[in-house]
């Protein structure tokens, strides 16, 4: 059974995704994850509180089972279907190790020293995911949408909006990684 813990080829998912792509254009329907959180709040009542909430949720319910999907879908992946390591170089695994302190680097997805709950207790990674939320949650909707709703519906749609949003995504992930990161830690 050891082909149940390797990820989907390209050829499988990639057509797959490209599916589901054509049936929400026919439906006129786009995907994207960022605004689901705009969908869940507006479901909670935030009109009330703010005009941006203030529209009909319930015609875009349909994405908040998307969300549902995802999560079920990842805690079913994570604990059923993957064996929860990943093959890196090991020369990059020494990197991490020695640059970051990242020992568990190539022995699972989420390292521990940064996402266990006694990470989660020191100051400075606790501001660092926060600040980074905020952050990730202001570029989406300052970008009008999310990497997932650029990269995969609005370039599928050929605008080029999202074209340019996604190479913004690249390069300030390649600023933050390459600059930004080491000076953090």
């Amino acid at each position: 059974m050891n082909w149940i813990y390797e990820p989907w080829p390209w050829y499988v998912s990639g057509p797959l995704i490209a599916l589901i792509m054509f049936v929400l254009l026919l439906i006129g329907k786009q995907f994207g994850m960022s605004s689901n959180l705009r969908t869940a709040c507006a479901a909670m009542g935030a009109g009330k509180a703010s005009d941006f909430f203030k529209f009909d949720w319930r015609s875009e319910r349909w994405n908040l089972m998307v969300v549902l999907g995802a999560v079920i879908g990842g805690f079913i992946a994570a604990n059923y279907l993957s064996d929860n390591t990943v093959e890196i170089n090991p020369q990059v695994a020494k990197q991490l190790a020695s640059d970051y302190n990242l020992k568990s680097a190539g022995d699972t997805y989420l390292p521990p020293e940064i996402f266990s709950s006694e990470a989660l207790g020191d100051p400075q990674i606790l501001g660092v995911l926060l600040l980074g939320g905020l952050l990730v949650g202001f570029g989406a909707r300052y970008a009008g949408g999310c990497t997932s709703g650029h990269a995969i519906s609005g370039l599928s749609n050929l605008q080029l909006p999202s074209l340019i949003a996604v190479l913004g995504f690249f390069v300030g992930g390649l600023i933050m990684i390459h600059f930004l990161y080491p000076l953090i830690f």
